[in-house]
């Protein structure tokens, strides 16, 4: 989440919103928050299980954690680039993400 805090005030610049789920209770979360400075909303204590199946990611049990998926929607809100990891290796950096949007921008301008 740190990388995306980073890269916030670009996101925002193309228009991008960007949200983050967690199983983490309350508490944990406002650690977090804390420590990176995060401004984008965080929804926590979430379902593990539930949330997991409705996102279609890999949901650890024994540590109570959905393991990131990252989803880009386009401004129709159309899934056009995502990715699911099933541990640290194969997740979207905020760099990655900001490449496929200015990508997706451009397709839809035609501005080169």
């Amino acid at each position: 989440m740190a990388d995306y805090q980073d890269h916030l005030a670009e996101l925002d610049a193309l228009g991008a919103t960007v949200y983050a789920l967690t199983t983490d209770p309350a508490d944990k979360v406002k650690e977090t928050i804390a420590k990176n400075g995060t401004t984008f909303p965080i929804l926590y204590e979430m379902d593990g299980p539930k949330t997991a199946e409705v996102l279609g990611a890999y949901y650890e049990e024994r540590r109570n954690i959905i393991q990131p998926a990252n989803f880009i929607l386009d401004p129709d809100h159309k899934i056009v680039n995502l990715s699911y990891a099933s541990g640290p290796v194969g997740r979207i950096t905020a760099t990655d993400a900001l490449s496929h949007i200015k990508f997706v921008i451009k397709q839809a301008t035609g501005v080169k």
